[in-house]
């Protein structure tokens, strides 16, 4: 046993070190991508937020109607959007698998098509303001289609990424699966 101030053990020039056990890779790739995806999740959380407290304010009539528009019909379904970040971080405690499936089925339904829709939905507004520079709808001043489209934009990245590590996260679950099953 070597100490930290004393010398060290006879007979070892410290380069014996290939036969100590190591952290499996999946053990190592899943704290990664726990903390990758709790990340996105917090992300995800403060569009939420910024998206109910929108639509807060445009049906509670806070503000006036030039200040902040009437939300999008998309905006409601993405509501249930929280649910499935919740049900990623229920997963992770004990590397539940069924979470983190449903969490990445659930994401795509509430989460991912509401965006497609919202897409769809603001075309037209947006070929308008393209076309022509009107705007009819605003968001403190600002065109309210265009600051959407830059929220969905970035909404449908952080799910994406989302999706892509739930997905890697999911496999490495597996690999620890069936290699406690193969012992």
């Amino acid at each position: 046993m070597a100490s930290r101030a004393g010398p060290r053990a006879a007979g070892t020039d410290g380069s014996d070190f290939q036969h100590r056990e190591r952290v499996a890779v999946h053990y190592q790739m899943s704290v990664t991508l726990k903390s990758e995806i709790k990340k996105l999740i917090y992300v995800h959380l403060v569009i939420w937020l910024l998206l109910v407290a929108k639509m807060s304010v445009g049906h509670l009539r806070l503000l006036s109607h030039d200040q902040v528009a009437m939300p999008y019909q998309w905006e409601y379904p993405y509501l249930l959007s929280i649910v499935p970040s919740l049900l990623g971080l229920l997963s992770f405690p004990r590397n539940n698998i069924s979470y983190l499936v449903l969490s990445m089925i659930s994401m795509g339904l509430f989460s991912i098509a509401p965006l497609i829709y919202g897409s769809m939905e603001m075309f037209p507004a947006a070929q308008q303001l393209y076309r022509h520079g009107k705007a009819y709808r605003f968001l403190f001043g600002f065109s309210a289609v265009s600051v959407m489209y830059l929220v969905l934009v970035l909404a449908v990245q952080v799910h994406a990424w989302q999706l892509y590590y739930s997905k890697k996260l999911l496999d490495s679950w597996f690999t620890s699966t069936q290699e406690k099953k193969r012992k």
